[in-house]
């Protein structure tokens, strides 16, 4: 019971510090939000797969070449995180990275690019040790490349 406290509060931070990003991200063009505690941002929007609504989340990223890539760590919880969720059912989406906005394509790694991939993202990103460690899930790690009709903003 403790530990579902603690994951369940865990969760609702993490949700509250993701709503403030988005809010500052958004009011301030992208000029803040986008670099925090030395990672980079960015503001995902997918469509939702049972209701069709937009759905908006900060994720820190790492560049690789054009393409952005980001982590369905969901914090080491059990189950995917929503937006992956959305993501597989409608790969395209919405991204903005700082003060530029596009159209990506999202795809989950092959086997090769995750293993490729995932040494650098721990190096970037040490808390995706601990989410690893604390699920059984493999966590999904995720590239999105842009549109060639996707244009900056």
């Amino acid at each position: 019971m403790r530990n579902q406290l603690a994951t369940h509060l865990g969760n609702r931070a993490v949700r509250f510090v993701d709503l403030v990003t988005q809010r500052i991200y958004r009011l301030t063009g992208g000029r803040i939000g986008h670099r925090q505690l030395g990672w980079t941002f960015l503001l995902l929007t997918t469509i939702g797969r049972k209701t069709g609504r937009s759905r908006v989340h900060a994720l820190a990223y790492l560049p690789d070449g054009d393409d952005l890539v980001i982590v369905a760590s969901n914090n080491g919880g059990d189950a995917h995180p929503a937006w992956y969720l959305n993501l597989c059912a409608q790969p395209r989406v919405a991204v903005q990275v700082g003060r530029r906005k596009g159209d990506y394509l999202a795809r989950t790694a092959s086997p090769d690019e995750r293993r490729d991939l995932w040494p650098r993202l721990l190096a970037y990103h040490p808390p995706y040790r601990h989410h690893e460690e604390q699920t059984q899930r493999e966590i999904p790690v995720v590239i999105l490349t842009p549109l060639a009709d996707a244009a900056p903003v």
